[in-house]
């Protein structure tokens, strides 16, 4: 009697315990759904938020501005999906390191106390102060930006190689290889100074008009850059060739409002005789 006593009695505890292991996977796999339903909601705001375009007309300067404009709002934008964003990695990395001790509860073996701090959410902390990133220094003319960019080495190679290529007088190879450059390492904090480079090649092969929109993409898109002044003095030129004189004109004499004391700016007042702007 005795024994049958406590042979139910260890079968009550028994089923007790797994019961309490079956609710405990039921509540971790409900967080893991709710988890991945946010992180889904993000995706989707992201892919909603890169679908919008910007509609780009009027002159030069008028689409500059434009696009200045626009990179403005992108950049309030993105502000406030990284403090979103930062919010669910800090909720979900909390979340994770719950679950962790939930299971490490219900695994035989499992020390508790060497579980240790739960690595951020995709592997990199939040960031406390959100700000925008200010643009990536870039030199003219293909030379690599100075102080503080770190480049990979294969990134740096690339550079100097298409560079060669284009100091050589191979100009097709060179806007290949630094149109392929761009491809392979976006955001590079060499980005500007490939377009302009590449802008470069594109011109001494006689495409002004490719040359032209480089020249426009490195100005647009890094304004503070090292590049920028040239971008803007070679856009000039550009529209020169290409027979828009009076938008010419008024984009050179830009480049000494924008960038007083920069080195284009004698490059442009120089092109600015040859046009004969007045």
């Amino acid at each position: 009697m005795r024994l049958t006593a406590l042979a139910v009695s260890l079968a009550l505890a028994a089923s007790g315990a797994i019961a309490q292991d079956s609710q405990s996977l039921a509540d971790i796999r409900q967080d893991l759904t709710a988890l991945s339903g946010q992180l889904s909601g993000l995706r989707q705001e992201l892919s909603a938020s890169a679908s919008n375009g910007v509609q780009v007309s009027g002159s030069v300067l008028d689409r500059i501005n434009v696009i200045e404009a626009a990179l403005q709002q992108l950049t309030a934008q993105t502000e406030q999906l990284s403090h979103r964003i930062e919010t669910v990695v800090q909720d979900g990395t909390n979340r994770i390191g719950d679950l962790q001790f939930r299971l490490c509860e219900i695994e035989p073996g499992c020390d508790i106390g060497a579980l240790g701090s739960t690595p951020p959410l995709g592997g990199a902390a939040p960031e406390t102060a959100v700000t925008a990133p200010a643009p990536a220094p870039a030199a003219p003319s293909g030379a690599l930006p100075s102080g503080g960019a770190e480049l990979a080495v294969a990134e740096e190679a690339d550079f100097r190689r298409a560079r060669e290529a284009l100091a050589s007088g191979d100009f097709q190879s060179a806007a290949n290889q630094f149109a392929a450059f761009r491809e392979t390492f976006p955001g590079s904090p060499l980005e500007a100074a490939a377009l302009v480079s590449e802008g470069n090649a594109l011109s001494a092969t006689g495409d002004v008009k490719e040359a032209a929109r480089r020249f426009l993409s490195a100005y647009a898109n890094y304004p503070a850059s090292e590049a920028a002044p040239e971008a803007l003095w070679r856009l000039g030129a550009s529209l020169g060739q290409l027979g828009s004189t009076s938008e010419a004109c008024v984009t050179l004499s830009e480049v000494e409002t924008r960038y007083p004391g920069t080195d284009p700016v004698a490059e442009a007042k120089a092109e600015m005789g040859r046009l004969g702007c007045q």
